[in-house]
């Protein structure tokens, strides 16, 4: 019989890309500014209406825009919806903000996987290795780059959950 290989729930690594507090502000003073607007030409109730829905739609995008997370952890390493096995991960490098302005701009490959924020100045790059995949590398924007690299190094390290072929006698 094979070996069985516990899997942790926990993450290694895990990171919400949140949006920082000072866009949360610029909004709330916009919003405020289209009250105001709002509430001098058009009847009070429908100008609060009209507020209300901006309100509700400004912070559905800060949310949604805020959702993406990097996760290691369960032989898989997940950035925003993609995800790829530990065994098809190659060298996970940590780019300064510079390195990664290059990399995102003038020397980006069109074939890559980009999980971009532009609040964050930090990335990771990191290979693939998987021969059917077109996607030769992901760039992945992070706070914690050394952190993440470490977490991916320790994925690929570690012992790689065996396939259905190998686990027959």
């Amino acid at each position: 019989m094979g070996e069985s290989i516990v899997v942790s729930d926990t993450p290694v690594y895990d990171e919400r890309l949140q949006v920082p507090l000072r866009w949360w502000s610029l909004g709330v003073m916009f919003l405020a500014t289209v009250w105001l607007a709002v509430i001098l030409w058009i009847p009070a109730a429908l100008a609060w209406t009209v507020t209300g829905v901006c309100v509700a739609l400004f912070a559905l995008m800060m949310i949604s825009y805020g959702s993406a997370r990097i996760t290691v952890a369960d032989g898989l390493l997940v950035a925003g919806r993609a995800r790829i096995e530990a065994r098809y991960l190659g060298t996970a490098t940590a780019l300064s903000p510079e390195e990664a302005w290059q990399v995102a701009g003038p020397k980006a490959d069109a074939r890559a996987y980009l999980l971009l924020r532009p609040y964050l100045r930090r990335a990771v790059k990191v290979e693939i290795l998987d021969p059917a995949d077109p996607v030769p590398y992901w760039l992945i924007n992070t706070r914690h780059a050394e952190r993440l690299v470490a977490a991916i190094s320790s994925l690929t390290a570690g012992p790689q959950p065996a396939t259905p072929r190998e686990q027959m006698p």
